[in-house]
């Protein structure tokens, strides 16, 4: 199939695309990778009057350490996130979860800020995001806001972002001292949409206690989730196998997953809490360790 009809932009600078998604009567969508969007606009599942190409904007690519803080724009690729030694070093979930993003082709023309605003429930980085606590700075023509991943995404294929809103940059904390992270999904090929996944890390004192835990779900529910009550579960006492067995159980518990032809909920929910369980052993021994991936 064909897209439907639309006219086609290309800015030369943010504001000159903040101004062309503000523009009365139009209803745009941003192309970057296109990796989702193309695909949605030939099925014309997507039939925007305005295509807003920011291939262009070379200032909305970059991964630039400031503070305790990473700073990632928008028009990243996924293979430069994959390759970057400062985000292996610091942020090792975050490559952990690239090298998961389908084949090497969909990663050299992928976004970060594509994958971000896609909103799928299966993708790698927003889960990997929510469980590292991330950010997302978004611009229009009135002004800048940053809103917590919590705030972001809202529904399945979802975000918060408004119609001449553009994603321009992702925000992740540092990682405490002592903490081990692990990214794992199930998938029944490589470079297939994942039947169910999670992204953990574990953060150890001195004496082997858990300080903190961030446990979040992949395939789970309509967005990325935190399961807050498994991550309470482990504070304050070691990650051992029965501990991390009943946080795993305790993260699933009130989950609903959509059954469909791939599995069903049950099957998801059975999946994602194996998952869980064993990626907080591996989470645990890699703070031990000081191995961050």
């Amino acid at each position: 199939m064909k897209p439907a009809p639309f006219r086609y932009e290309k800015p030369r600078s943010v504001e000159q695309a903040l101004a062309l998604l503000a523009a009365e009567g139009e209803e745009p969508k941003v192309l970057a990778g296109g990796q989702s969007l193309v695909p949605l606009m030939n099925f014309r599942l997507a039939r925007p009057s305005l295509l807003v190409d920011i291939n262009g904007l070379a200032e909305l690519s970059y991964i630039r350490r400031e503070g305790s803080r990473l700073r990632i724009g928008a028009l990243t690729r996924h293979a430069v996130l994959e390759e970057s030694p400062l985000v292996e070093r610091h942020w090792p979930l975050l490559t952990e979860a690239v090298r998961l993003v389908g084949h090497p082709q969909i990663r050299n023309a992928g976004t970060i800020g594509g994958s971000l605003a896609h909103a799928d429930p299966t993708a790698e980085l927003p889960v990997a995001l929510a469980a590292l606590d991330a950010g997302f700075v978004v611009r229009s023509r009135s002004g800048a806001r940053e809103l917590h991943w919590s705030e972001f995404f809202v529904g399945q294929l979802q975000t918060s972002l408004q119609p001449d809103e553009l994603l321009v940059e992702t925000v992740v904390p540092a990682l405490p001292a002592g903490t081990g992270c692990r990214f794992d999904e199930f998938t029944r090929r490589h470079g297939d949409f994942a039947l169910g996944g999670c992204a953990v890390t574990v953060s150890l004192d001195p004496d082997g206690a858990c300080t903190r835990a961030a446990i979040a779900l992949l395939g789970a529910a309509p967005t990325p989730i935190r399961a807050a009550r498994a991550e309470a579960e482990l504070v304050g006492r070691p990650v051992t196998a029965e501990s991390a067995a009943r946080s795993a159980a305790q993260a699933v518990q009130d989950l609903d997953p959509t059954s469909d032809l791939h599995a069903s909920g049950e099957y998801r929910r059975d999946l994602i809490e194996s998952l869980v369980a064993r990626s907080l052993l591996t989470a645990r021994d890699r703070a031990r360790e000081g191995v961050p991936a």
